[in-house]
C-alpha cells in the first residue's frame, strides 16, 4: 500500500486535494497497487464521493460522542467517508495511553488504524496496542528527501524485529524521506509492506509521474 498524506500543503487543499486524489485513483488503476490518501478533514467527504480508493483521516482524538468542542470524533470521520485514520503522526503526537484509546475508538467506529512510531522501542510498544498497521517514521527524516529505508535501514529492521515479537500479524509501513521508486524497493526489501509518503508526491512538479514511479517500483518489487 502507498498512503499519500496531504498534510496541509496548498498543493493538496480544496480543489487541489480532489485533483491529487483523482491522480492517486488513476495510478492505482494503472498499476493495481493500493494507493490511499489522507486529506485534511474538511476534504474527506468530497474526495470519498469523487474517487474509489481508500480515504484516511490524518488524525482522530481519543474521544466518544459528547462535549468535545474542536476535537476530531472517530465516528464523524467514518460518517464523512473515511475508511481509516493515522494516529500519533510525529506532527500530531499522543501519549501512549491516548494512542491506546484512539486505536480502540477507531476500531469501534469501524476505522482502520495506522499508528506511527519513531523508534524501534516505540514501535514495539505501539504494536502491543493492536493497531491494524504501524508506520515506522523517524521524524528527523520527514520531508528531507533522505529516505529512512536507505539512510537508516537499521531503524526499520530493528523496529520490525521488536514489532514481530509482540504482534506477528500487524502490517508494517515505512515512511520518512521516501521520494523515488528506489526508496520503495529498499523499504520492501527490509520487510515492510508499504509506504507512507507526503511531500515527495504532494510537492512534486508532476504529481502523477512521481506517484506512478513509486507504484511501479512497488509492483515490480
Amino acid at each position: 500500500m502507498i498512503l499519500v498524506n496531504f498534510k496541509t500543503y496548498a498543493q493538496a487543499t480544496g480543489k487541489n486535494a480532489v485533483k491529487l486524489a483523482k491522480i492517486a485513483h488513476d495510478v492505482s488503476l494503472k498499476t493495481d497497487v493500493c494507493v490511499a490518501v489522507a486529506p485534511q478533514f474538511v476534504d474527506i467527504n468530497r474526495i470519498a464521493n469523487e474517487v474509489d480508493i481508500p480515504v484516511f483521516a490524518q488524525h482522530v482524538d481519543p474521544i466518544n460522542y459528547g462535549s468535545h468542542t474542536g476535537h476530531i470524533l472517530p465516528q464523524a470521520i467514518k460518517e464523512a467517508g473515511a475508511i481509516g485514520t493515522i494516529i500519533n503522526h510525529s506532527e500530531r503526537r499522543l501519549k501512549l495511553t491516548d494512542i491506546n484509546t484512539a486505536i480502540r475508538m477507531a476500531s469501534e467506529a469501524g476505522l482502520t488504524s495506522i499508528a506511527c512510531a519513531d523508534t524501534a522501542e516505540v514501535s514495539a510498544a505501539v504494536a502491543a496496542l493492536n493497531p491494524d498497521m504501524i508506520a515506522v517514521e523517524p521524524p528527523e527524516l520527514i520531508g528531507t528527501g533522505i529516505p529512512v529505508s536507505r539512510a537508516k535501514p537499521e531503524v526499520v529492521t530493528n523496529s520490525i524485529k521488536l514489532i514481530r515479537k509482540v504482534n506477528p500479524t500487524v502490517i508494517i509501513l515505512c515512511g520518512a524521506g521516501i521520494t523515488k521508486g528506489a526508496d520503495v524497493k529498499a523499504a520492501l526489501k527490509l520487510g515492510t509492506e508499504g509506504i507512507l509518503i507526503a511531500s515527495g508526491v504532494v510537492k512534486a512538479k508532476d504529481q502523477y509521474t512521481a506517484l506512478l514511479d513509486l507504484a511501479e517500483a512497488m509492483m515490480k518489487a
